[in-house]
């Protein structure tokens, strides 16, 4: 462990730096899946309670296979990253916000978990660094890119953080988009729906400016207002439809 030289009162003393850490990748089984025992045993131990509490219904692609995925998303609260979790098996790792390296306990099990801490404002380069090395080892990795809980409105999403469509072309992988509809509320039922796996294919093997990355980042904001817009039409006309058939 380093250590650096600090004055206090005059006086020369020795001041323990600690090393970060580097991100825990986990290696596919035999069958190529990358599991994480200690995800598997909060899924058991909690997926209950959630079910009760705070109850959803999954809609569209919902069943992810096996490989790199990154999964992006909108926020409104903690208990969003079950969302996610329910479409695979194997393990995901959530970008979360560097305050839980300060909590003991909590910072133990994210390590555990694969957790990717980064700056809230989005400028931190080694989150970026670390969810590439995840998606390179064929990982799937989850990010919210409003950066924090979006407590304004049900119908707009927060300005995006930078990082999502880089992420997804450096490594080539593909993106799932899912929009969380409304802002869950205690034992009421949130959709959640999951949009088709795309690549922004068009970007690749290319020397890309910041613009392009911006307009990239434009292309993903687009794709999830287009899933939550068609979810919304879906149940209207499905509410229609019992409408007219009550009436007949």
């Amino acid at each position: 462990m380093p250590e650096a030289d600090e004055k206090v009162n005059g006086k020369e003393t020795k001041k323990k730096i600690k090393k970060d850490r580097p991100i825990r990748l986990f290696p596919a089984n035999k069958k190529g899946y990358h599991i994480m025992h200690k995800l598997n045993f909060f899924r058991f131990l909690l997926y209950p309670w959630n079910s009760l509490c705070y109850p959803s219904k999954l809609f569209g692609h919902s069943k992810v296979g096996q490989g790199a995925y990154l999964y992006v998303g909108n926020h409104y609260g903690m208990w969003d990253i079950f969302y996610p979790a329910r479409t695979t098996k194997e393990g995901v790792h959530y970008i979360a916000k560097e305050s839980i390296t300060n909590a003991p306990v909590l910072r133990r099990w994210a390590r555990q978990i694969g957790a990717i801490t980064a700056m809230r404002d989005g400028s931190d380069i080694r989150a970026l660094t670390d969810s590439m090395k995840c998606l390179k080892n064929g990982e799937k990795v989850v990010l919210f890119p409003e950066g924090t809980r979006n407590k304004v409105s049900e119908e707009e999403f927060l300005p995006f953080h930078a990082g999502a469509a880089m992420m997804a072309i450096k490594t080539k992988t593909p993106i799932i988009p899912f929009v969380i509809c409304s802002r869950p509320k205690l034992f009421k039922r949130v959709h959640v729906v999951f949009g088709e796996p795309f690549e922004l294919t068009e970007y690749y093997d290319r020397k890309l400016a910041r613009e392009d990355y911006e307009e990239a980042e434009q292309k993903i904001v687009k794709r999830m207002y287009e899933i939550r817009d068609e979810h919304r039409a879906f149940l209207q006309e499905k509410k229609a439809g019992k409408k007219k058939k009550c009436k007949s």
